[in-house]
């Protein structure tokens, strides 16, 4: 219950700390944070995250993280589920905090998005369907490959949250323009139902994609990351 605890909090600060940078600073008047801000926010809440619980849980936050950390034989099916059942409650419960301050000022409409994800007419540089589904399947590959090298038992110990929340940063400033980025379906499940309609139409594709992405990313690591000594 501890892990499944620390998924809830940890997923909880990566939809607040991410979507929240999103919602409230990104264009704020004059001072603005803007993608770069927003993406180095979705990283930083990764890792200061898995600093404060990875050793309680490992760190997911993410159902296409624990799906993949599972086909890479490092995580068991049993706890699969219930990892899964944390993530997406605490991005649920972070969006309805992040409603209720967003909310709190005037003229604020759902029909901005509230950082929900998007293709076509929904995706900020207005990407079609095929554009947003190959970026998060090839983002989310990768994703799991730095998860899965940097955790690995032969890298540097200590460093692993410093590459992934990097990695994350990356990964939204590559494609915050084509889907406002997932590769998390916690995260796109968070503020989605809370827009409804469009957002949720399109949710499928945020979790068919990341965990599509997220088991190729597995094997691959699996293939060239596969100590030969073992």
């Amino acid at each position: 219950m501890k892990a499944y605890g620390a998924e809830f909090l940890g997923t909880f600060w990566l939809v607040f700390g991410g979507c929240g940078s999103a919602v409230l600073a990104a264009a704020f008047p004059e001072l603005g944070i803007g993608f770069v801000g927003v993406s180095l926010a979705f990283g930083l809440t990764v890792l200061t995250m898995a600093y404060a619980v990875g050793h309680i849980s490992g760190g997911h936050f993410n159902p296409a993280v624990s799906i993949g950390l599972f086909v890479g034989g490092r995580f068991p099916a049993g706890k699969l589920l219930p990892y899964i059942v944390s993530q997406v409650l605490g991005g649920l419960a972070a969006g309805g905090v992040l409603y209720l301050i967003a909310s709190g000022k005037a003229g604020f409409d759902l029909a901005g998005g509230f950082a929900s994800n998007g293709f076509g007419e929904h995706s900020p540089g207005k990407f079609n369907m095929q554009a947003a589904l190959l970026a998060e399947v090839v983002l989310t590959a990768f994703f799991l490959i730095i998860i899965l090298g940097a955790t690995d038992k032969r890298a540097p110990a200590g460093f692993a949250p410093i590459a992934i929340g990097l990695g994350l940063t990356l990964i939204h400033l590559i494609s915050i323009p084509v889907t406002n980025t997932s590769v998390n379906p916690a995260r796109s499940t968070a503020v989605a139902l809370y827009v409804g309609g469009w957002a949720v139409e399109q949710l499928w594709l945020f979790w068919v994609a990341p965990i599509a992405g997220a088991v190729l990313g597995a094997l691959a690591y699996k293939f060239v990351g596969s100590d030969n000594k073992r």
